[in-house]
């Protein structure tokens, strides 16, 4: 009988997505198929150093309570002065790797140039396609320069802030408008602008997570979402879904983490011809920005058929509330099926580009 893949689920992480990322790899392991993959935890402290969590260590208290590092194997060691690098033969040997490190270093491109120089398989888009889909302003221009539709933005850096005037951005883009931070997801960091005071709040708390923010207008349209599934040259999607506020205020991370604050339609109320153009923009998106394995495409729809696309994520959340399984589900792939396209779709790309 052939034995089990070796599956290294890496989860945790420096980012503000630490304990996201911490359920996503408890939910993971829930209904990861054990029969066909045998998982190693891998688990990024916040301060940077790599440990061995032992299966049964899996849930959220043992994370949060600092005296249950010495049950973990130290695998490679960045806080301190002396870097180890002792144990690194127990990624080496794992047949394939899923991050699921939302955020900074595990979702722009970081993390997964890491793995390549390992020469390991991993789950998900590549360090190219990591790095756009982590910059708002990158993604933008090249979706905009594809013919696609945007919403309108302009974008600065930390030394331009002293020049920024809110009668500026209201004039152009009328109110309310959004400041955003280009390389963070869940809302992090993102603010409503309705005035000059909230204006300079907003900068200060956008340039606090980035060097580089983009300004964008408020698109008064359905939040729509629709998830791909496959590497670039056959990608397939999911029915979309759609997210109803139940305030006239954003979908924040609270709404997405914590209050639950916001109605899920799945599938969301749409004439078919809509559906699928949603559909068919959604594996555009993926493939103009170099995805592989797996992808959640955040669109508006304005007026009866105008698609406005707003952001795309390379790794979106494996928690029970994520939108990515939900939509995946109502479209008749339950998690455990998912997990395993996923890995094997890693494989696939791995020995077909190597």
């Amino acid at each position: 009988m052939k034995s089990k893949l070796r599956v290294g689920l890496v989860c945790g992480g420096c980012s503000l997505e630490h304990e996201v990322s911490l359920k996503s790899a408890i939910y993971i392991m829930k209904y990861i198929n054990k029969r066909f993959f045998e998982v190693v935890v891998l688990w990024i402290s916040k301060q940077g150093d790599w440990y061995i969590v032992e299966n049964d260590d899996m849930h959220i208290d043992f994370f949060v309570n600092k005296e249950n590092l010495h049950k973990c194997m130290p695998i490679l060691m960045f806080s301190s002065g002396n870097r180890c690098f002792e144990y690194i033969n127990n990624i080496l040997s794992l047949d394939v790797i899923f991050p699921i490190i939302h955020g900074a270093l595990g979702e722009d491109g970081s993390l997964q140039g890491l793995l390549r120089l390992m020469n390991l398989p991993y789950v998900g888009s590549d360090v190219l396609g990591s790095a756009i889909c982590m910059d708002k302003d990158i993604t933008k221009r090249l979706l905009r320069d594809s013919g696609l539709s945007i919403t309108p933005f302009r974008t600065f850096l930390a030394h331009e802030k002293k020049k920024l005037k809110f009668l500026n951005f209201a004039d152009m883009f009328g109110l309310p408008f959004f400041v955003k931070p280009v390389n963070q997801g869940s809302s992090i960091g993102v603010a409503k602008v309705n005035d000059d005071y909230s204006f300079h709040s907003a900068l200060d708390i956008a340039f606090f997570y980035s060097h580089k923010i983009i300004i964008e207008s408020c698109i008064a349209g359905r939040e729509l979402e629709c998830a791909v599934l496959g590497n670039n040259e056959n990608p397939i999607t999911s029915v979309c879904g759609e997210i109803i506020k139940k305030n006239d205020d954003f979908y924040t991370y609270c709404d997405k983490y914590v209050d639950h604050n916001s109605e899920i339609v799945i599938p969301a109320v749409l004439e078919k011809s809509v559906s699928s153009k949603i559909r068919s923009i959604a594996i555009r998106v993926f493939q103009i920005l170099n995805c592989f394995g797996m992808a959640r495409v955040d669109i508006f729809l304005f007026g009866k058929d105008r698609i406005i696309i707003n952001e795309v994520n390379t790794l979106p959340g494996f928690t029970s509330d994520s939108m990515y399984l939900k939509l995946w589900q109502a479209t008749g792939i339950n998690i455990s099926t998912l997990l395993t396209r996923l890995i094997m779709l890693a494989l696939d790309r791995y020995y077909k580009y190597n």
